[in-house]
């Protein structure tokens, strides 16, 4: 565990005494957030359940008000799959703190490339991404 602002990030392991909580607290977060094609709501729980996954989150007063996933489908690389951050928590570093913290558990897999997908128009998300070096691979345009 460790601190983020006035939060605590947590890692959820799968044999966790508070896993239903906290999972219902996410998928009610993904619901809110993201739109229906990008939401994990619905298989949430069966996407946690994957081997080579993780789920970091921020818990403030009880209260799950970010979350990060990630992934190491292979020893080449990673993938940052969910960041998200509760609407009146934004803006106070729990984005941030959840990146970095995804970010190293990922490096443990001596993975060489950490991806992810952000709707460009995300301008927050955008900026916090380049800030840790990611780079626009390429644009894919909805047609």
């Amino acid at each position: 565990m460790s601190s983020s602002g006035s939060g605590v990030i947590v890692e959820l392991h799968r044999n966790s005494s508070n896993w239903v909580k906290v999972v219902d607290e996410i998928v009610k977060l993904e619901r809110k957030i993201f739109p229906k094609h990008e939401s994990l709501a619905r298989s949430f729980d069966d996407e946690m359940r994957k081997k080579n996954s993780g789920l970091l989150y921020v818990e403030v007063d009880g209260e799950v008000v970010a979350y990060v996933m990630y992934s190491w489908p292979s020893s080449l690389y990673a993938s940052i799959t969910k960041l998200a951050v509760k609407e009146n928590c934004r803006r106070l570093g729990h984005g941030e703190a959840l990146l970095k913290a995804a970010i190293q558990k990922c490096r443990t897999r001596n993975v060489h490339r950490i991806t992810l997908h952000v709707d460009p128009l995300r301008t927050p998300a955008m900026n916090l991404y380049k800030k840790y070096g990611f780079q626009v691979d390429n644009l894919i345009e909805d047609i």
